[in-house]
């Protein structure tokens, strides 16, 4: 044992060496200082993809739809509020069913070694983006393994009907039926723009797969080089519309273990360290250079029980799990109290939480009494699959696991935990292949329906996104009901019913809402957290006037 401890960490040396060598490579010539213009990311973990249109993943979001492309419209930093970006302005129709978008002039494609755009962003580059992802006959929709996860779980595929160039600079979205939330929808990071003329180049190559791999966007940075389970190397774009970014490169550090990338961050190997652990927030106040920056989570992290699969079919028995659960015990043992105890899908800083909602008490005397009215007086044995990831609402899930192994043993249940990385757990999870999970959620828009429809509607079931596998068409045709209403009260009343229909049917255990925190160097200016918890660097910049630069000089 304590040879094979030994080993261990003599590969995580030669791991964070490695990588170091590697990262040291990404220096270039520039004329000016790296420490002046380069800017290095502790990233959690790879990218599924670096096309977001097939994630629904922050750890993806964050090498891909950030960096790399634009959308019509965006949030702005630190809110949920739309403006405009590739769109410049849009009407809507009194009737809610029309969309209009005045697109922006002048905007071009990254250019590099495998590609050379030969014209601007344009209408076409809007309507295959879409379409793309809404017609299964469109030559760009089946070469993933990867599915469509928000468009499908939203139900886009039904409620866009058509999009309509009615020039090179006008497109306007044709809907079936009034959608409150669209345009926020529109600014969530599958809704980013590919290059139709790259498709085409890449459909004449035969290679059409390469658009998922080898990304072409308009963003403020294009990818340069990549290396799985190592960096991602991105320079400024040249061209980009809002003018060339003051950062010459941006480099994810793949740094999967969060002590690890506590180290780096303490060695000035990193700038921005992405999800500390709990115990790093409180150390990192401790240094000068370092600060803790923090905002509120609109997450949910929670323990979710396939449905389709005994003995979870069982409504009684999905609640004897919620009495069984100590949830402060594991607020305070995993998040170190950084987080609130959840019960209800949505956080309560959204506007349509019920607070009135009555949670599911910790009790397993009743536990154990429900469980003898289901018929499983002698318990049962369960499953229970985590990711070794860490996750913005979930900062340790194996050691969540492991408690709620311990909550559940005293009610005669008993667990085994699988671990996978998290590529593994996705498409474990999304093919129903669990008995139960450790999920989570966060959310891009701000809006209830992010929730409801993209984690509990029957439409989910199909995309994966629903890991309860949970189809209850009443509840599902009420989240249709509440995203064609415009009034904010009507959608209110209808969302606290949701509440309710959720807690009775208990698909779910909702343990946590997390806060969000990032460890910054002091240098590192102008960086904001996204409301749904990402990283973006547009605009950053680096004061090196009285920091020393990453080799310590």
């Amino acid at each position: 044992m304590i040879i094979n401890l030994f080993n261990l960490r003599l590969m995580r040396l030669l791991k964070w060496i490695i990588i170091s060598v590697l990262l040291a490579g990404c220096n270039f010539h520039e004329t000016k200082s790296v420490k002046d213009n380069v800017l290095v990311y502790c990233s959690e973990g790879s990218p599924e993809t670096f096309n977001p249109q097939l994630s629904t993943s922050n750890t993806t979001f964050d090498a891909s739809s950030r960096p790399i492309y634009n959308r019509l419209i965006e949030f702005k930093p630190e809110s949920t509020t739309i403006q405009p970006s590739l769109a410049t302005n849009w009407e809507v129709s009194k009737d809610g069913k029309s969309y209009t978008f005045n697109l922006r002039k002048g905007v071009r494609f990254h250019s590099s070694h495998y590609f050379q755009p030969e014209r601007e962003f344009n209408a076409d580059d809007v309507i295959f983006s879409f379409e793309r992802q809404k017609n299964n006959d469109h030559p760009f929709h089946n070469i993933s393994s990867l599915k469509f996860g928000y468009f499908d779980s939203m139900g886009l595929d039904k409620l866009i009907n058509r999009i309509e160039k009615l020039d090179d600079y006008t497109v306007r979205f044709i809907l079936n039926r009034a959608e409150s939330p669209f345009l926020s929808a529109l600014a969530m990071d599958f809704a980013s723009i590919l290059s139709a003329e790259y498709g085409e180049h890449l459909l004449a190559a035969q290679t059409p797969e390469f658009i998922d791999v080898h990304p072409v966007g308009t963003g403020p940075f294009q990818l340069d080089r990549y290396q799985p389970d190592a960096f991602i190397r991105y320079k400024a774009n040249p061209d980009y519309w809002e003018g060339k970014q003051l950062l010459a490169h941006v480099i994810f550090a793949i740094t999967p273990e969060p002590s690890l990338r506590f180290a780096r961050m303490l060695a000035g190997d990193c700038d921005i360290m992405a999800k500390p652990l709990p115990i790093h927030i409180k150390a990192a106040q401790k240094h000068d250079n370092i600060q803790v920056i923090s905002q509120p989570g609109l997450n949910i992290a929670y323990l979710a029980m396939n449905t389709q699969k005994p003995p979870f079919n069982n409504q009684l028995v999905r609640v004897a799990i919620n009495h069984a659960i100590n949830k402060n015990s594991i607020i305070k043992a995993v998040y170190r109290e950084t987080a609130t105890k959840a019960k209800s899908p949505v956080p309560p800083n959204m506007w349509s939480y019920d607070q009135s909602l009555i949670d599911y008490q910790y009790n397993p005397e009743l536990a154990k009494e429900l469980l003898l009215e289901a018929g499983f007086s002698s318990g049962f044995k369960m499953n229970i699959v985590t990711t070794n990831a860490q996750r913005s609402y979930n900062p340790n899930a194996k050691k969540m696991a492991e408690l709620i192994q311990q909550d559940l043993k005293k009610v005669n249940i008993q667990v085994n935990i699988t671990s996978f990385e998290f590529g593994k757990f996705l498409s474990y999870t999304s093919n129903g292949l669990h008995q139960s999970a450790l999920a989570g959620w966060v959310s891009d828009n701000g809006d209830p329906d992010n929730f409801f429809s993209t984690l509990l509607s029957c439409n989910a079931t199909h995309s994966g996104t629903n890991a309860a596998f949970w189809c209850d068409h009443s509840f599902s045709e009420l989240t249709a009901e509440a995203r064609s209403k415009s009034k904010l009260n009507e959608r209110l009343i209808i969302y606290k019913t949701l509440q309710k229909t959720f807690k009775e049917a208990a698909p779910w255990v909702p343990i946590a809402h997390a806060t969000q925190h990032f460890i910054v160097n002091s240098r590192i200016k102008n960086f904001k957290i996204a409301s749904n918890g990402g990283a973006f660097f547009t605009n950053v910049y680096l004061d090196n006037s009285n920091k020393k630069s990453h080799n310590g000089d």
